[in-house]
């Protein structure tokens, strides 16, 4: 029987403890509103010194700053990081620069448990004896993220698994966290003090709940690949249901290289993925009526080998009325046959706006549809490389949210499928594909 050590355990200097108890975290953040609150103060009293007359958001939102929250968050890890990267929808080049720098910081800063801590959350889902459950456990994480990190290991059966195992303290933590994050927000001026957060704060703790129970990821896995039906071009990793708990997700380890990689790959291929990932997006929510929302890269893989592309992390699985689903449809067939009063009508439908949302803030919001359904209108292929649509979709955003008159959120569904929608054209804009949207429906 191979040995259960190996040199992949000794101690990794890219390990950093995740605070688990509320008054730690709680500590955190006090810490650094302190910070924050201190470099206002100091470059403040240093332009009035120079004879100007500084605004608070330049002064909060300085380039220092911006890397004391990502780096707070990125050591804090939980729902305070996972809130961070929600916020950003996962879409640093169409975000201010302060945002994107925090975005880009938290992709890159994923620190993994130290040893002892390890070792403690495996003590404590699989026993003392946790070592006997396995033949082989790879110490040393393949990919640490916002809420758990990835172990390689192998079954009893001898079937290599991958093995995600959830931070300490991260379900306890979720509620404080939002709150406190929601809290810097407002400080920052991030969001206006007249924007009521409370609906969407709400929704975010539950979406954040449901994706730190890794039993309820576990039957989403089931459910979506039930759904999803025999597809040849996906593979979905099996859930080994022996070893899983709901701090621990054990799956069948599947191959793959990072699918923005294939940016490298030939024309051809970079169209092939780039579709087969629209008719996904197009299943999922007119077919299926369930989506993976969270359209971060790290979410899809390809295995060259196989020419699959590989689907992860399902625990923001979700599912849509069918009544939300037919106004996205009334949209779509509006756009394309160019009828502005249709996509209105379908807007109210959807919940968009209502008879007291004022005439300009209606036409800015139906720009924006019509630029978001520019590739599904156009005739035959969309280059997706030789564009400005981002672009212009993101200066739309900026001139609708710098209306704080205008600061209305649509229903909470809408929000998940515009996360989807945005990290998809990110994702196919990075491969620079060619894709007949149009056809993918």
């Amino acid at each position: 029987m191979p040995s259960k050590k190996s040199p992949s355990e000794q101690n990794n200097p890219n390990e950093m403890a995740v605070p688990s108890g509320r008054f730690a975290r709680l500590s955190r953040f006090g810490a650094l509103a302190t910070t924050v609150a201190g470099s206002v103060v100091k470059n403040g009293t240093k332009q009035l010194a120079q004879g100007k007359r500084p605004k608070l958001s330049s002064l909060l939102l300085t380039p220092k700053n911006a890397l004391r929250v990502a780096d707070q968050l990125a050591q804090l890890r939980g729902a305070a990081m996972k809130l961070g990267q929600l916020v950003s929808m996962d879409a640093g080049d169409m975000l201010p620069p302060q945002l994107a720098e925090i975005l880009a910081k938290l992709r890159q800063d994923a620190k993994h448990m130290p040893r002892a801590q390890l070792l403690k959350v495996l003590e404590s889902e699989w026993g003392a004896q946790w070592r006997d459950r396995v033949r082989e456990f790879n110490l040393t994480p393949i990919a640490a993220a916002s809420i758990g990190q990835v172990h390689e290991a192998i079954s009893l059966e001898g079937e290599k698994l991958a093995i995600k195992i959830q931070y300490p303290g991260v379900r306890d933590s979720i509620d404080s966290d939002i709150d406190n994050v929601a809290t810097i927000l407002r400080f920052t001026g991030l969001v206006p003090k007249t924007f009521d957060l409370a609906a969407l704060l709400t929704e975010a703790k539950k979406q954040l709940h449901e994706e730190a129970d890794y039993l309820r990821e576990a039957q989403c896995i089931v459910q979506y690949t039930a759904a999803l039906g025999q597809d040849d071009r996906f593979e979905i990793p099996t859930v080994n249901e022996v070893l899983t708990t709901r701090g621990i997700l054990a799956m069948r380890f599947v191959e793959g290289v990072p699918i923005e990689s294939m940016a490298q790959a030939t024309q051809p291929v970079r169209d092939t993925i780039a579709t087969t990932l629209f008719e996904l997006m197009f299943k999922e929510l007119l077919g299926m009526r369930l989506m993976q929302t969270d359209p971060n890269f790290a979410n899809y893989r390809y295995n060259p080998k196989t020419g699959k592309v590989v689907l992860l992390d399902f625990g923001a699985t979700r599912g849509f009325d069918a009544a939300l689903i037919d106004g996205y449809v009334a949209v779509m067939n509006a756009a394309q046959a160019g009828s502005r009063s249709a996509m209105d009508a379908a807007a109210r439908q959807i919940g968009y706006f209502d008879s007291t949302t004022q005439a300009h803030h209606r036409e800015l919001v139906l720009d924006l549809m019509e630029m978001a359904c520019e590739p599904l209108c156009t005739k035959g292929t969309f280059d997706f490389g030789n564009t400005d649509l981002a672009a212009r979709i993101r200066d739309k955003g900026f001139e609708l949210g710098e209306d704080r008159k205008f600061w209305h959120a649509p229903p909470i569904d809408c929000l998940f499928i515009h996360r989807k929608l945005g990290g998809l054209f990110l994702l196919v804009t990075r491969l620079k594909a060619r894709v007949n949207v149009s056809a993918c429906t």
